[in-house]
């Protein structure tokens, strides 16, 4: 506690200052472009990983990065993704996994987490991801079977995430676009799904196509 009490010290003299005009601003209120859905580990920081400022990202994490369908859960992700989408009206959604993740760990060994009720009851809206993780990727073993879970869960939960009514109507308007990442911790690099090769490639090689924004097609590689 003594180190986050020292830095909210740190924060009020060396950062807050140079920015208080933009944080007199947001107290007005706020007008976030992105809705960026992560992980709770504590490795990714997703202000720092994009270099955004406050206000620049409305932010919804849990374990697994998870979506829920429409009508598989009444709770904080459907309301929160609700209001980023009608209330703020974001134009951007980014689901973001990341390499090493504890929760696609324990969807793939759910002996380690049986003592979690809670959390296998949470991972039960990751069991598309399991199941074609299983029938689709027996060749693969370790990191790499895990890296294999990351990046299909993200395309799952982005077709969770078109099942909400809120984001349906606006992918159909044509002004929301949706953005598949995975993040690797040890190197910094940045992941995004591409539909026209049905690869995850580095960013800079990211073409996004609005119109294939409803697409969604995987191929066998790997990051």
């Amino acid at each position: 506690m003594q180190k986050l009490i020292q830095g909210i010290h740190r924060f009020r003299t060396e950062d807050f200052r140079p920015l208080q005009g933009l944080f007199e601003q947001l107290a007005k209120g706020q007008n976030p472009e992105t809705l960026f859905i992560t992980c709770s580990d504590s490795r990714i920081d997703p202000n720092l990983l994009t270099r955004s400022q406050p206000g620049d990202l409305f932010i919804l994490r849990n374990a697994g990065n998870i979506v829920p369908s429409h009508g598989a859960a009444s709770g904080g992700e459907a309301a929160t993704i609700e209001f980023a989408v009608a209330g703020l009206g974001v134009r951007d959604i980014i689901i973001c996994g990341h390499s090493h993740c504890g929760a696609m760990k324990g969807l793939l060994q759910p002996e380690t987490v049986a003592a979690l009720p809670a959390v296998t009851s949470w991972l039960s809206h990751a069991e598309t991801t399991r199941r074609i993780v299983r029938d689709n990727y027996g060749h693969l073993e370790g990191e790499r079977l895990v890296t294999a879970t990351v990046e299909e869960n993200v395309l799952v939960q982005l077709e969770n995430l078109r099942t909400l009514p809120a984001v349906a109507s606006r992918l159909v308007r044509g002004d929301l676009h949706l953005h598949g990442w995975v993040y690797k911790i040890e190197t910094g690099e940045v992941f995004a799904y591409d539909t026209s090769s049905g690869q995850f490639v580095p960013l800079a090689q990211y073409q996004y196509q609005p119109s294939e924004a409803a697409a969604r097609r995987r191929t066998s590689g790997a990051i």
